[in-house]
């Protein structure tokens, strides 16, 4: 449902101070929705506000390192303590770590991954499901940034496809979980969209022949819509999973 005067919506997006997290939380913003812009680096975020419109009350920015589970306890209370209630988690943070053969990857970074995308994801989900069932009235959407390398992976991703592949199952056992309360629980695989993380893609990258090859790339708008799209859904219906890709990137009958 979209936000009106008098029936405002809450949300909160984690990873929002760059890319597809900073992408959809102002797009939220924009729609009309009171957003909360969750990330470790705040000051990006302040800036981002001062150059838009909108009013005081309807922007929150929280600091949290979500491989801590307390920071983001403390960051979901510090939003109910605001707002009152939690409409939408779009659970994006995550971090890619450098491609590598499985015996050249460093313990730290696996950990570091783990914690990140599969741990802070899950203490993130956790804390919206605490807030969702305790509201009144109850429930709420809960959207998953998963990854088209939950599907396929790429030559040394070994670490990112394997935190992909646990969003995917956090993704349908939370939905699953989630019925009884009224929380809708869905994901969005997301393929080669234009940011500085794949910048990369565009100029050149390992295929699983070997060769290196140019992929194409989708504009930004094209995931926002496609998050708003699910976000506008009533409660009554879910999108489990969807993919948004550029049509031209090597995805099916990739390898």
């Amino acid at each position: 449902m979209q936000p009106t005067q008098d029936n405002p919506r809450f949300a909160l997006v984690t990873g929002a101070s760059s890319g597809i997290g900073q992408a959809v939380a102002t797009a939220l913003l924009k729609a009309g929705w009171h957003v909360a812009f969750l990330a470790r680096r705040t000051q990006i975020i302040d800036e981002l506000l001062e150059s838009l419109e909108f009013e005081a009350s309807q922007a929150l920015v929280l600091r949290a390192d979500i491989a801590h589970d307390h920071e983001v306890r403390d960051a979901f209370d510090t939003l109910h303590q605001h707002w009152g209630r939690l409409d939408l988690l779009f659970n994006n943070a995550g971090v890619f770590p450098s491609g590598a053969s499985p015996e050249d990857i460093q313990a730290e970074d696996w950990r570091r991954a783990v914690d990140i995308n599969v741990n802070g994801s899950f203490y993130c989900l956790s804390n919206a499901f605490r807030l969702m069932k305790q509201q009144t009235p109850k429930g709420g959407r809960i959207i998953n940034n998963g990854s088209i390398s939950a599907h396929a992976p790429r030559p040394g991703s070994m670490v990112y496809t394997t935190t992909k592949h646990a969003m995917t199952g956090l993704t349908k056992a939370a939905a699953l979980d989630g019925r009884a309360h009224n929380i809708a629980v869905g994901q969005i695989d997301i393929g080669n969209v234009a940011s500085d993380m794949t910048t990369a893609m565009a100029a050149g990258i390992v295929q699983a022949d070997g060769s290196i090859k140019s992929e194409a790339r989708m504009d930004m708008d094209s995931v926002t819509q496609t998050v708003l799209n699910m976000a506008h859904l009533p409660l009554t219906s879910n999108v489990l999973f969807t993919t948004i890709m550029a049509t031209q990137m090597p995805f099916v009958g990739r390898g």
